[in-house]
């Protein structure tokens, strides 16, 4: 879901270019459902993973931790 999210901020750059407009559009909104949506599966897979590969859990929870850095900073870089 990080990836779709980034993958629908590099879209709508390109689209309609970067900086701020005067309205929240359909991209911001579907952006902000992904990051909402992946919270609750996210916990899930905490809640089922850490406790049988703890090392492994936290290698992804670490990437996705990454991923939503990312998103955060793509949207910071084009000032969205």
């Amino acid at each position: 879901m990080s990836l779709a999210g980034l993958a629908l901020i590099l879209g709508h750059v390109a689209v309609s270019g970067a900086g701020r407009e005067a309205d929240e559009g359909t991209a911001a909104r579907l952006w902000w459902l992904l990051m909402a949506a992946q919270l609750p599966v996210v916990a899930f897979f905490a809640i089922a993973w850490l406790p049988r590969a703890p090392r492994q859990a936290l290698a992804v929870l670490a990437m996705q931790a990454v991923a939503v850095l990312a998103n955060l900073a793509t949207l910071r870089f084009f000032d969205l």
